[in-house]
């Protein structure tokens, strides 16, 4: 399950980039407090928009398509760059750590194909193969999965619990209470302690499925659909831990068929 795995880690970090893409090439109005926080004005912010989108979306046809360390860099750097923002323009916590997603799937797949002992021009644009099986940068791999998992589950859990209105009006799409924030916040936040004790494989799709749910809702309300496809890393990091909790299952299980067969 290793190598669908890294098709899911790869399809999750192109289609956030692409996402986040689409708002800017639609100039989305959200993103002007970000741009000062850096001290730039609204007329440039304008402008920069659509070359930070068409920016983000090579970015994701690059790893989809023919994968490069020097684009993966650039996901993880920028993903995190902009997680960050929120909090420095008055946002909670929370939505930085909502966001893990976004960084901790494309830094998955740089520990994952590995870096250069040398870091070279040629290293960083050469077209990365299918990497060769290594048990210790697998384990760093699970790591960084299993955090980003908890850690986008807590802090949709954080913005749950500080009343953010957005959820709100989601739920209400639904028809849920408003009350239910709080309870959804709670479920959340012990899902989250769950992944981070015992990620079995269970549980695991349950997440895949709860976050393509949830995401879902800004559907419901009737907000774009670059806002379900710029979360993809949510789904793509529950989805490619399990898998790759599946693999070793799927080996043990096997080996004494094998065993049998060569006897």
């Amino acid at each position: 399950m290793s190598r669908p795995a890294l098709t899911v880690l790869r399809t999750g970090a192109a289609l956030c980039f692409i996402g986040h893409g689409a708002f800017g090439f639609i100039t989305k109005a959200a993103w002007l407090p970000y741009f000062a926080v850096a001290g730039i004005p609204e007329s440039l912010a304008w402008r920069l928009m659509p070359l930070i989108g068409a920016v983000d979306v090579l970015a994701g046809f690059v790893v989809l398509l023919a994968p490069r360390r020097i684009a993966l860099g650039y996901m993880v750097v920028w993903a995190t760059w902009t997680a960050l923002l929120r909090p420095l323009a008055g946002e909670p916590l929370w939505e930085a750590l909502e966001r893990a997603g976004n960084y901790g799937v494309p830094l998955a797949l740089l520990l994952w194909y590995g870096w250069p002992r040398r870091t070279t021009l040629a290293a960083l644009l050469d077209v990365l193969p299918d990497p060769a099986p290594n048990a210790e940068a697998m384990s760093r791999v699970r790591i960084v999965l299993r955090w980003s998992t908890a850690l986008l589950l807590a802090g949709h859990e954080g913005l749950g619990a500080t009343g953010k209105a957005g959820l709100a009006g989601h739920y209400a799409a639904v028809g849920l209470p408003l009350d239910i924030t709080m309870w959804v916040g709670w479920f959340e936040l012990a899902l989250a302690v769950a992944v981070l004790a015992r990620p079995g494989l269970p549980l695991l799709l349950f997440v895949v499925a709860w976050k393509l749910a949830t995401e879902s809702l800004f559907l419901a309300a009737g907000d774009r659909v670059w806002e379900v496809v710029e979360r993809a890393g949510s789904y793509a990091a529950p989805l490619a831990l399990a898998m790759l909790s599946w693999a070793p299952r799927v080996a043990r299980s096997t080996r004494p068929s094998r065993e049998l067969s060569e006897a």
